[in-house]
């Protein structure tokens, strides 16, 4: 396992920043550790929800975390409002860097993550691949 720390700057999109960490860095899996930072605004997919929930304002990332496949992130956060208030849901694009956000990663050199389609949960679900099989 390789760690890898980063900041991300005001105007970069978290979801399309951290799908784009694999490539930049010649791995194919890899997950988010933990997350911090702030947000202007959010999109989140909440529990059970088909659509997404938008947050407008000046939010706080409390935590982050979730992998990172060639196939695209799958990330959850929690966050806090300007009021203290705290909602958490499954990370869409959309959530744009206020201040920063400081992020750690762990990078996976001896495995592949894929996402394909499971039929019990109905959705694309990780898949774990050794580089030595």
């Amino acid at each position: 396992m390789k760690t890898l720390p980063l900041r991300l700057m005001p105007g970069q999109d978290l979801r399309a920043t951290l799908a784009g960490v694999l490539a930049g860095h010649g791995a194919s899996a890899g997950f988010v550790v933990q997350g911090i930072g702030s947000l202007l605004g959010a999109r989140l997919r909440l529990a059970g929800a088909p659509d997404a929930t938008e947050l407008e304002g000046d939010i706080e990332i409390l935590t982050l975390a979730g992998s990172l496949s060639p196939d695209g992130p799958h990330l959850h956060m929690a966050l806090a409002d300007a009021n203290g208030r705290v909602m958490g849901g499954h990370v869409l694009a959309g959530c744009t860097i206020r201040t920063t956000a400081e992020i750690l990663i762990a990078l996976l050199p001896d495995h592949r993550f894929a996402r394909e389609p499971d039929a019990a949960s109905g959705f694309d679900e990780l898949v774990v691949h050794s580089h030595d099989c």
